[in-house]
């Protein structure tokens, strides 16, 4: 499968750099890797109308007129798929990503070293996008992409799967339906189970998602939460 990357940062040298970062990683692992380049994102998106195939953004988060993550978000309303590195020279724009699901934070100078890994794990959240669910609901039986799920929570005999997409209600455990999923998801009270990826928040006594939606945290749970969640990221 070829890979399709893009790199978007105003600084010419910035993004050459990042470029041959990722050809060298797509040569060493044997990975076709269609790149492409631009140095803004009214350019990225002048190509993104037309394709809207990219796998991968590369993104500089300071840009003239649209910056990287009002471009993220503006990407990820229409594609829950596309794996988001953002690369910034400063820390408080940490933040800025969780509405958007990033899947790192690189701070410069980026090295292949710090670059390199996190492809790794991109490409590893790629594949992982195929695995899925079937969900049986009053109108049916419904395919889910393990991806797509924010949350479960228990209601008696019943489980409610909140995802992007929507949500779902279906008679079964919540231990049995949670036994589908994989080392993403972590229980973090008797009645829920979250998504690591959609945790934008976390306290001591509750969890804010990236929709905004808060689930409890079982006290006796909180450093295993926090643990789980430090290993994610």
């Amino acid at each position: 499968m070829e890979l399709k990357i893009a790199i978007c940062d105003d600084d010419a040298a910035q993004r050459e750099y990042l470029g041959e970062i990722v050809s060298e990683w797509a040569r060493r692992n044997r990975c076709p890797v269609r790149l492409q380049q631009y140095p803004d994102a009214k350019a990225f998106f002048f190509d993104y109308e037309e394709q809207k195939d990219f796998d991968i953004l590369l993104l500089d988060v300071e840009m003239p007129e649209i910056s990287g993550t009002e471009l993220a978000r503006r990407v990820r309303r229409e594609n829950s798929a596309v794996q988001i590195i953002f690369v910034t020279g400063y820390y408080e724009y940490f933040g800025e990503g969780f509405d958007v699901s990033a899947l790192h934070y690189l701070i410069k100078p980026v090295d292949a070293g710090k670059l390199c890994p996190v492809l790794g794990r991109a490409v590893q959240n790629l594949a992982w996008r195929q695995r899925s669910v079937l969900i049986s609901t009053a109108e049916g039986e419904i395919k889910v992409a393990l991806a797509d799920i924010l949350y479960v929570e228990a209601e008696k005999t019943h489980v409610n799967v909140h995802t992007v997409q929507g949500n779902y209600r279906t008679r079964m455990a919540l231990g049995k339906f949670a036994a589908q999923l994989d080392d993403t998801f972590f229980k973090v009270h008797r009645s829920y189970v979250a998504g690591l990826r959609f945790v934008k928040k976390i306290t001591r006594s509750d969890i804010t998602m990236a929709n905004g939606e808060v689930i409890p945290v079982s006290r006796g749970l909180y450093d295993e939460v926090h643990a789980a969640l430090i290993r994610y990221l």
